[in-house]
């Protein structure tokens, strides 16, 4: 039981949190019952709805891994949130100006804004790495010069003004990312997705590289002692994590857009630190986490739509997961218990 531990604590966060938002539900609304009906089962109603399950899932997918490959090194790093707006950008260029055949095409584009996420994510790396500055602060000042930077291009170089809005020229068609199920967007950016989630996991256990990855995040100091590079294992994390903010931003804007769109930050590089706290640092429990996160959200939409409850209140439920989540003392007395119990049973 003892080692379910984490993962029961997820599940009660994520309970106690649902209960109080149908309790809220409860209060405010004159039709209670269809309301959390719609909230609970609004996005499994039709394929549409499922779909745009899968499309938010995506994005998720993407910046949570990003996000799991830092906190498991023990750095509590958000800057996925401007890396994958500013990969968007790149991406964005390169399907507007570039010319090259419908494979080729989305391939370049998105190497091309994985890579710019990773040069980026290096930037507070090294720094942490050399002059051990809080990547914490680094990485949300990133956020807002590359959100400025990525305006400023979009204004400036791409916007068409024809559109009579803060939008960019519309992309080549061969650059735009191809379609896997009929009556959805679902894009083939879910299949690239589900292979670097595998690669990861499998960088993480069974490579030497993840072994060092890890032990610097529990002890950076004992990994030093055991001859580990810290420095080196720094960098590399933000270089993988920028690789995949920055494949996820490209990914985003080429198959669920057909010009480039975001006056501002899009939000999934902060939703990333979620998911990745309920996936536990797992890189195979991001689908989950994310598809959970992606069906309340959707939930939450239909329930604004169709009833007299808004969509801000799924707030205030990532909000009370989060606090229990991170509460330390959450259950703590249940899992010290467990420890008396599996101490006696040793004698």
């Amino acid at each position: 039981m003892l080692k379910y531990f984490d993962a029961i604590r997820t599940l009660i966060s994520i309970a106690i949190a649902l209960v109080i938002a149908f309790l809220i539900i409860a209060l405010i609304s004159e039709q209670p019952l269809e309301t959390i009906s719609i909230f609970l089962l609004g996005p499994l109603s039709t394929t549409a709805q499922i779909g745009n399950v899968i499309e938010m899932a995506i994005p998720l997918m993407f910046t949570g891994l990003s996000v799991v490959l830092l906190f498991r090194s023990g750095l509590f790093n958000l800057g996925a949130e401007g890396l994958f707006y500013i990969s968007g950008v790149v991406a964005a260029i390169i399907a507007i100006y570039a010319s090259m055949n419908g494979f080729i095409h989305p391939v370049v584009a998105i190497l091309a804004g994985s890579t710019v996420g990773a040069l980026l994510s290096a930037i507070p790396g090294i720094m942490k790495a050399k002059w051990n500055a809080e990547v914490l602060v680094t990485s949300l000042m990133f956020n807002s010069i590359l959100s400025g930077i990525g305006l400023y291009i979009l204004n400036y170089h791409l916007r068409d003004a024809a559109a009579f809005a803060n939008v960019s020229y519309k992309f080549q068609e061969t650059a735009r990312l191809a379609n896997l199920i009929p009556g959805t967007r679902i894009h083939t950016g879910l299949i690239l997705v589900l292979v670097c989630i595998v690669a990861t996991h499998y960088f993480m256990y069974h490579t030497r590289w993840g072994y060092e990855l890890r032990m610097t995040g529990s002890n950076r100091a004992f990994a030093e002692f055991s001859g580990i590079k810290t420095g080196r294992v720094i960098i590399t994390v933000h270089l993988l994590a920028g690789f995949l903010a920055g494949m996820g931003g490209s990914v985003e804007v080429l198959g669920m857009y057909s010009r480039f769109q975001w006056s501002d930050l899009p939000g999934y590089g902060l939703d990333g630190a979620l998911v990745a706290l309920l996936a536990k640092n797992n890189p195979l429990s991001v689908v989950g986490a994310a598809l959970f996160l992606a069906y309340i959200r959707i939930g939450a939409d239909q329930m604004s739509i169709m009833s007299d409850v808004p969509a801000e209140l799924i707030s205030i439920i990532q909000a009370i997961i989060i606090l229990l989540i991170s509460a330390e003392q959450f259950l703590k007395m249940w899992k010290n218990r467990q420890l008396l119990k599996e101490a006696e049973k040793l004698g």
